[in-house]
């Protein structure tokens, strides 16, 4: 009886693995043939024009194998997101009939019922997850499918920047290779993506006669273009049996877990994208109440006159209301501290995401000779004379180590949300905007695209969704500081001259000064220097520098619309 259901296991095992195989995708971006270099003022065009690209960012649907009968196997549900500067240019299409097919089709864009579709519903890593593609237009609604970005020079001109957002269901464009798909076991397909191909194509495109910008409204010749060019761009190159080594995902377990705990219920908006919590520090009520009463202990800092709390109060929204936050015996840092809400949708942390995670960020301040100033092993003497018992409650000992305080902090700084907002209560109905604050949501919405008519503020591109950050870095044209290079300082490359961190617009309002050096007191000066004082250098974001030299010059009125608006962000329980 054992043997024959081993055999029957044995079987089944054999069938299910040889009825359904994988296809493995990769695509190669280039150039003229050549690979792609990001950031690389290199290439031309038909007109001319000098460009290089800064971001290519794309979503590919609507996958099928065509059999040798004419017949086509659909595979729905299945989704990729591709994207240059993150380096994700593969994915898998598994579950596949095993077989031969003369042909496969994808799309270039979503289907119409799943572009409508709330983005809320995807898991943290699923392609769909805006905060993990920075491709949804939020409250416009839909997906961008292809985002191409980066900047260009005219013979005798300085640089400019262009931005295209191929959009909007009947962009949604069809791309059909034919080939000898042989998927009785898995398979691997390579494609090229050539970017001069897709602007020098049936119908090229000069950057300073078409047109910097588009956003795939209905008769823009720019994105008619854009649809032409785009099936030649891309080039099946080869199939292979050839399999590549795909990375497993590690089986991720608590750290630390108390014998007896209780789950947090984290809170959040229905609107806003499943954030990535750690898997290996669930947020725990021992736990979380724990990294609160750390956050509040100047037993942190050397001399005992500084808690976290100190820098980053909760009624400015967990700032400090200070163009410099003031450490130990009066010290005086470099950089404006950042509010500390709605972490859980982050990566990476601080101005320059010198931080890989929360619990990392935790302690970096500690140590600064500019902040706390203290020694990790001080810090545990002195908890384990008044918190050990906590440290038990919290974890599945009484031991005090560095890491357990950075793992009690993070939890705790990953309850800090905010999502009550007048604006959010407009956006269920409950209450409404004023003429001018419905007119600054509009600006803030509206891109910048004379051409076509449209003449907003242009917020939306980094500060859109409903977190109001892209949680990127970007160049975002301040007068450069040398001392202070930004994400630069972190990665050493040159690309990342003087970008920073893109902070949330919610609680604007209450987290005065702004940037991260703090250089301006007011919401109107930030206005102002977006409206007409940027300053152009190589790194400047290309959906800034493709406004005019002058400025986009807003009127009186719209400016103060836009300040109205940015105060329908503030959460009022910051206000009580």
């Amino acid at each position: 009886m054992l043997l024959s259901r081993l055999l029957a296991v044995a079987l089944l095992f054999a069938t299910t693995t040889a009825t359904s195989s994988t296809l493995h995708l990769g695509v190669n971006l280039t150039a003229g043939g050549e690979s792609l270099l990001l950031d690389s003022l290199r290439y031309s065009n038909a007109a001319g024009e000098t460009w290089s690209i800064t971001r290519c960012s794309f979503l590919l649907s609507g996958f099928a194998l065509q059999r040798g009968d004419g017949t086509w196997i659909e595979m729905p549900g299945q989704v990729a997101w591709l994207d240059a500067e993150r380096r994700r240019l593969e994915t898998a299409l598994t579950d596949i009939p095993a077989g031969k097919y003369q042909a496969l089709r994808f799309y270039v864009g979503l289907d119409p019922t799943v572009n409508a579709a709330p983005p809320a519903q995807y898991a943290p890593d699923h392609p769909l997850n805006p905060n993990l593609n920075g491709l949804h237009w939020s409250w416009q609604g839909g997906y961008i499918f292809l985002a191409l970005e980066g900047s260009y020079r005219a013979a005798g001109q300085a640089p400019g920047g262009f931005s295209y957002h191929l959009a909007r269901d009947p962009n949604r464009t069809a791309l059909t290779f034919t080939g000898d798909f042989d998927l009785t076991a898995d398979a691997a397909a390579g494609f090229t993506f050539d970017i001069h191909a897709l602007l020098n194509g049936a119908k090229p495109l000069s950057f300073g006669k078409d047109g910097l910008s588009t956003h795939s409204h209905e008769g823009d010749p720019v994105v008619t273009a854009l649809k032409t060019n785009l099936p030649a761009a891309f080039t099946l190159q080869q199939i292979s049996s050839s399999i590549p080594a795909i990375a497993r995902p590690s089986s991720i377990k608590p750290l630390y877990l108390p014998a007896k705990h209780t789950a947090y219920r984290f809170a959040m908006s229905g609107y806003f994208p499943i954030p990535p919590l750690p898997r290996d520090n669930p947020l725990l009520e021992e736990r979380v109440a724990l990294g609160k009463r750390l956050f509040n202990d100047t037993a942190l800092s050397r001399d005992g006159t500084l808690s976290c709390a100190s820098c980053h109060t909760e009624a400015n929204a967990f700032t400090d209301a200070r163009r410099f936050s003031i450490g130990v015996e009066d010290r005086v840092g470099t950089r404006n501290g950042m509010p500390l809400f709605n972490l859980a949708w982050k990566t990476s942390f601080f101005w320059d995401g010198r931080a890989p995670s929360l619990r990392a960020q935790s302690l970096m301040p500690v140590q600064d000779h500019l902040e706390m100033d203290e020694k990790l092993e001080n810090v545990v003497a002195k908890l384990e004379k008044t918190s050990k018992a906590e440290f038990a409650r919290a974890f599945d000992s009484d031991a005090i180590t560095p890491e357990r305080i950075g793992l009690a902090i993070e939890n705790y700084l990953l309850t800090l949300t905010s999502f009550d907002s007048k604006f959010d209560r407009a956006m269920q109905g409950k209450e409404k905007f004023s003429p001018a604050e419905q007119r600054g949501f509009e600006l803030f919405m509206t891109e910048y695209e004379p051409r076509m008519g449209q003449r907003g503020a242009d917020c939306f591109h980094c500060h859109g969704g409903p977190l109001f950050t892209d949680h990127q870095f970007h160049n975002n044209g301040l007068s450069p500081v040398e001392s202070d290079t930004g994400r630069h300082r972190v990665t050493q490359n040159d690309r990342d001259l003087y970008k920073f961190s893109t902070p949330s617009l919610r609680n604007i309002a209450l987290t005065a000064p702004y940037m991260h050096d703090g250089r301006f007191q007011t919401l109107e000066e930030v206005i102002a220097h977006y409206d007409h004082n940027l300053r152009r250098t190589d790194t400047l974001d290309p959906n800034l520098a493709k406004h005019p030299p002058t400025g986009i010059r807003l009127s009186a009125d719209d400016k103060a619309a836009l300040v109205a608006f940015l105060k329908t962000l503030t959460d009022e329980k910051y206000t009580k």
